[in-house]
């Protein structure tokens, strides 16, 4: 296993830094493993924890974990109060990187990719959430055509099929929910039942639909996770049922490809996000190609 250092491969061991002359490229070196086994540990942290509360939730005291996983029964309660939280493991594994659309700024000669005030709302309550588990995040314009890199560990893509083609087509392997429009405007499908689901906003009013999920890589190496409404103000209101509701959703989905849909209600004049709910089942995709 390899770190990336400066654009070359690091080995693992940390005594092949000894034969590094440039002690430059020994610190950047360094500094790469180290972060690398940061992330490591901290994953495997986060993962022990989870497994340690599953055998709570199986009925197990924790002198029993204790003796069959060769610990005190100290240690057993000291790692389940301490360490990242298994939901943690809903949002990524290490520094997340978020993708939000853009479009171009109107008005200008030679305009440029800007993000709506709702979308970076959602990058925000998402952060911060991330911050609580002990996870970094940084954000991403992707500008039109809407080309966006989606093959890499911990993504969350917070960007409409409108905006995306690329992001369209891979919302077209969830054959549960998709996004759809006619004459009258987008709206979110529920291909199980038949319904359809359209956006308050369009009539006046002052809520919206969005789709929350974990999608595919196109490189089938992983998946991302995605959420996005019908109009932006929705997928801060995904955001926000993220936010209020991790627990749940990791118990419901761990890391495997799910998508459900999330209807919420915002203040007219802030545009802040007031509540949020679940409206479909969450429709799991094992097995899915």
């Amino acid at each position: 296993m390899g770190a990336r250092g400066e654009g070359k491969t690091v080995d693992a061991d940390p005594r092949s830094l000894a034969d590094v002359e440039d002690p430059v490229q020994r610190v950047r070196q360094a500094n790469a493993l180290i972060d690398q086994h940061q992330v490591a540990i901290s994953e495997l942290s986060r993962l022990r924890r989870e497994a340690l509360d599953e055998l709570l939730s199986r009925g197990m005291t924790q002198t029993q974990i204790a003796e069959l996983a060769g610990m005190t029964r100290s240690r057993v309660g000291q790692l389940l109060s301490s360490g990242p939280r298994p939901e943690r493991g809903f949002l990524g594994s290490g520094p997340l990187i978020m993708a939000l659309g853009g479009k171009h700024e109107a008005g200008k000669d030679k305009p440029g990719p800007v993000v709506s005030a709702e979308s970076l709302a959602a990058y925000e309550r998402l952060a911060g959430l991330a911050r609580t588990m002990g996870l970094q995040a940084t954000y991403e314009v992707v500008p039109p055509p809407g080309f966006v890199t989606l093959n890499r560990t911990n993504l969350i893509v917070l960007c409409g099929p409108r905006l995306s083609p690329l992001v369209a087509q891979v919302l077209e392997s969830d054959i549960s929910l998709g996004f759809d429009h006619d004459a009258d405007g987008w709206y979110l499908a529920n291909h199980e039942t038949g319904a359809l689901h359209r956006s308050p906003l369009d009539s006046g009013d002052n809520g919206d639909i969005a789709y929350l999920g974990r999608l595919p890589r196109p490189d089938g190496r992983g998946t991302f996770l995605y959420m996005a409404g019908i109009h932006a103000v929705g997928t801060a209101g995904a955001a926000h049922y993220v936010e209020n509701n991790l627990p749940e959703l990791f118990r419901e989905t761990r890391t495997r490809r799910f998508s459900t849909l999330i209807a919420c209600r915002f203040d007219p004049d802030s545009h802040q996000i007031i509540s949020s709910e679940r409206i479909a089942p969450i429709y799991r995709h094992e097995g899915v190609s």
